[in-house]
């Protein structure tokens, strides 16, 4: 049921029960490789079946009940399942499934007892095409994704690895698809293949062109291909007027109202995705915050035990040098307050403009985020109070001494040290703001 274009190949349309897949013709003979896979999987449901299926096996697939391919294949098939079979709720779902010719497909668990590694994404109705960068190279299957989100092609995450993995040495290369009850178009704008090298080996050359005489007959195999499709249309216009240009129709009787999502349903949907991508983002610094806050309480800690040794020798002459470097410090948490607040209002100020889509997700977000920055300051404030505190325990209001000799023994706070520790905060906190800033306008396209 593939249909080839001039620009992409549609492997399955959004009809009942289509299958369909698209082989290389000749066999690789690649030690070690890399494809580059751009695709896009749409349709009308909140709900997708079945999936598409990248492969590397040693004989050509044909058609079967596997994503559109045969069973029991010799190599490996990356799966990208859209439909819930278990009703574990962890579709969609790529799922990396590896085969020595004996082993049959687990549907009914969606592979997961026969999976080498998986990872949940959700690769349906993205604003841009997604894009999955599979790499064999020493054994290991690496498996990177583009969620869609983004057009910045380079911006992939890791999905899956597979270590130690044998595959055969040659073989072809696929993609297949199909649908079932309900129905998605899976549409692949392009499949690239690479030869990777070891570093230090000579670079192979390039193969040669296919010769004019091939050429022109996959042209003529294509135009033939084009003027059945064209009657075939014909045909299914002739028998259906009533839904001519709308197959979907087809099929509305098998399924209810509340599985299908309406333009602005899916705009909604991508908007809410991406502000709880923001919100994750934040959790993350949150948490780097918070480390950043335990150093800040060993440093002051050792800052205390430093006083509470010269205090004992030389109380009178060092009070006032221990009081400038605590007010030192004080200012360099109220500068640390500052920042937060800034940051805090900043990030208050992008989740109340994606929530004014009137939904009641953002506003728990906004809550959650702003209790969040609500605890880093309460933190601050403590670490602040307790330095106060600590610089009127060691420094009577009555005794006023003149600037001493430091002592000949090496203290374990030096000026340099406190300025590079001061130096370095501010750095983090500068890149932070950087990051948010380039966040917000990476937001600001989804309105």
């Amino acid at each position: 049921d593939a249909i080839p274009s001039a620009d992409q190949i549609r492997i399955t349309t959004s009809l009942k029960s289509q299958k369909g897949s698209v082989w290389t013709k000749s066999k690789s003979t690649f030690e070690h490789w890399e494809v580059e896979v751009t695709f896009r999987v749409t349709g009308r449901g909140r709900i997708g079946a079945d999936g598409l299926a990248i492969w590397f096996t040693e004989e050509q697939g044909l058609e079967g009940p596997v994503f559109g391919a045969a069973d029991k294949w010799n190599g490996v098939g990356i799966f990208f399942d859209s439909f819930d079979n278990d009703g574990k709720k962890n579709n969609p779902g790529v799922i990396v499934v590896g085969n020595n010719g004996n082993l049959l497909y687990d549907h009914q668990n969606d592979g997961s007892t026969q999976a080498l590694a998986s990872c949940q994404r959700d690769f349906r109705n993205k604003p841009y095409p997604v894009r999955v960068k599979i790499t064999y190279y020493q054994k290991a299957l690496t498996v990177l994704i583009n969620n869609g989100f983004t057009p910045d092609k380079d911006d992939y995450e890791l999905c899956a690895k597979v270590e130690d993995m044998t595959l055969p040495s040659q073989g072809y290369f696929g993609i297949s698809a199909a649908t079932g009850g309900l129905a998605d178009d899976h549409d692949v704008l392009s499949f690239l293949t690479f030869q990777l090298t070891e570093p230090g080996k000579e670079v192979p050359t390039p193969d040669a062109e296919i010769p004019q005489k091939d050429k022109e007959k996959y042209q003529e195999e294509f135009e033939h291909f084009q003027q059945e499709l064209d009657k075939k249309k014909e045909e299914f216009q002739k028998e259906h007027p009533d839904v001519q240009g709308q197959p979907g129709k087809l099929f509305e009787p098998f399924f209810t109202e509340d599985m299908f999502e309406t333009v602005s349903d899916r705009e909604l949907r991508q908007i809410f995705e991406g502000q709880n991508r923001i919100h994750l983002e934040i959790k993350q610094l949150n948490r780097q915050l918070d480390m950043v806050l335990d150093e800040q309480r060993r440093y002051v800690s050792a800052v205390t035990e430093e006083i509470a040794k010269r205090g004992a020798v030389v109380p009178g002459q060092q009070g006032q040098v221990s009081q400038q470097e605590i007010e030192t410090v004080v200012r360099t948490q109220e500068e640390v307050i500052r920042q937060v607040k800034e940051i805090r209002n900043s990030v208050a100020d992008s989740l109340r403009s994606i929530s004014g889509a009137q939904h009641p997700g953002p506003a728990a977000g906004t809550y959650e985020t702003a209790q969040h920055f609500n605890d880093i300051k309460e933190h601050l404030h403590l670490v602040k109070r307790d330095i106060e505190h600590l610089a009127q325990r060691n420094v009577p209001s009555s005794e006023k001494s003149k600037c001493p000799e430091l002592p000949p023994f090496p203290s374990c706070l030096s000026t340099l040290h406190f300025f590079i520790f001061v130096a370095v905060q501010t750095v983090l906190f500068i890149g932070y703001i950087v990051y948010r800033s380039q966040q917000e306008a990476a937001a600001k396209k989804f309105f």
